[in-house]
């Protein structure tokens, strides 16, 4: 189980780098509901690793046979390796490649008339969120495998 968890987990976390770096570089002069949709997108499709790992570890280490407490709890860990991936682009982002990105954001949500404070909870905080969100999602993702992929001989 370790193995797969590592092998699907850093499968997932190299995709949701290179995913979220990519679309940040190519999105440059979409809005930001257009990026934010194309996060999201980021998201779910970096979780695919979720499905392949719990299938492959029901087919080849399990002997073909799955609980759902045992694919939730695999699908979980990818998550988690995923989410990382996210949280770690998006701190680097807004640390090192663009760190006026919440000045912007913030004068962005202004111009469109929300004029409640918003707070400055800075890199740090916004790569939990991050993290936070995708391993919302990856259960999710989790969930719904798990209940397609278990088998009980």
């Amino acid at each position: 189980m370790k193995n797969t968890i590592i092998k699907f987990g850093f499968y997932g976390f190299l995709l949701s780098i290179v995913l979220f770096l990519s679309g940040l570089y190519f999105g440059k002069g979409m809005d930001f509901s257009t990026q934010e949709v194309v996060g999201y997108l980021t998201m779910v499709v970096s979780l695919v690793f979720v499905f392949f790992g719990i299938k492959h570890f029901r087919d080849n280490e399990n002997k073909g046979q799955l609980s759902l407490s045992k694919g939730l709890l695999i699908g979980l860990l990818i998550s988690a390796f995923t989410a990382s991936g996210i949280a770690l682009a998006d701190y680097i982002y807004t640390t090192a490649i663009n760190p006026d990105f919440f000045n912007e954001y913030i004068a962005m949500m202004r111009e469109q008339g929300h004029t409640e404070e918003i707070p400055d909870w800075g890199s740090g905080f916004m790569a939990f969120v991050m993290f936070a969100t995708v391993l919302i999602i990856g259960f999710i993702i989790s969930l719904i495998s798990a209940l397609i992929l278990q088998r009980k001989n």
